[in-house]
């Protein structure tokens, strides 16, 4: 029991400073996303990294899962159509992006990790942006961009503190 208490102790001090450090990052979604992982309760810092790189992954590919759905749906005006394809690509990219996060985490190469999950935030956003070029077209994908955004920035913000030696 105690253990579980220090881990949640770590979870709630990770993403209180991760949320008074980054604007992206929402405390609540931060600690309610890393209490979801089992592990995150008997986790390191550098263990609290590694999940919510797990976390990102299975987030990036559940939404090009997602997308893969919904573009079998013919309902879609042709503009609609090419921004879920486009956001296809974009997200298959990112899943090869984190893979290599995890690995580059995992040697400590934290510079290239970043890189990594840099370019899976910049998937999200480019993403949801192309829906936004054309006025009046409604992006079916806002939450789960949001929430790969929001990942991912927990990502950066526990490797700085790891890389900073809070870990």
């Amino acid at each position: 029991m105690i253990k579980a208490t220090e881990g949640q102790s770590l979870i709630n001090s990770t993403c209180k400073t991760s949320a008074i450090n980054d604007p992206n990052i929402n405390y609540d979604f931060c600690t309610a996303s890393l209490q979801a992982a089992p592990a995150s309760w008997c986790a390191t810092l550098q263990g609290l990294g590694t999940i919510s790189i797990q976390l990102t992954r299975d987030n990036v590919t559940d939404t090009r899962c997602y997308i893969k759905q919904l573009m079998k749906n013919r309902r879609w005006d042709p503009y609609t159509r090419q921004c879920l394809s486009d956001c296809f690509e974009l997200f298959s990219d990112a899943v090869s992006s984190v893979e290599e996060a995890m690995r580059y985490y995992s040697a400590k190469r934290f510079d290239d990790a970043n890189v990594q999950i840099s370019s899976v935030m910049d998937a999200a956003t480019t993403c949801e942006d192309g829906f936004e070029e054309k006025g009046g077209a409604v992006s079916p994908l806002t939450k789960r961009n949001n929430d790969t955004f929001q990942l991912s920035a927990v990502v950066l913000s526990v490797m700085h503190m790891v890389q900073a030696g809070s870990g």
